[in-house]
């Protein structure tokens, strides 16, 4: 069992930064993919970021391309993102996500075997 624990999110002006980590126990970390996911209010959860487990390969949605950046510590067991440029449409709850098994589709919600709590972020223009 996996469990996962998001923190970093706020409140920040149009333009700012800030950076969430998502913290993972309870498996081994380095053999997982991780995953960025956020849904906004009315909207459906949709991806944000993934990186996989060896190589360290990411992969972003359009709406965050070379705005956002995935990494991770796996000394560490943490998976950050780092997201830049923020405006109000990346309002958002945060959720991170581990996928134990190799998928291809990482994108996809249904990819993930476990997910975290998490963190509001609010952007204010």
């Amino acid at each position: 069992q996996v469990q996962l624990v998001e923190s970093g999110g706020g409140v920040v002006q149009a333009g700012g930064s800030l950076r969430l980590s998502c913290a993972a126990s309870g498996g081994t970390f380095s053999r997982a993919d991780m995953g960025w996911f956020r849904q906004a209010p009315g909207k459906e959860r949709e991806f944000v970021a993934a990186i996989r487990r060896s190589a360290g390969r990411t992969y972003y949605a359009e709406s965050v391309k070379g705005r956002f950046t995935i990494s991770r510590n796996n000394d560490e067991n943490t998976v950050y993102l780092q997201m830049n440029s923020l405006n109000p449409e990346d309002t958002a709850v945060y959720y991170c996500a581990a996928s134990v098994n190799y998928r291809s589709n990482y994108a996809h919600r249904l990819s993930y075997d476990y997910w975290g709590q998490g963190t509001q972020v609010t952007v204010s223009s």
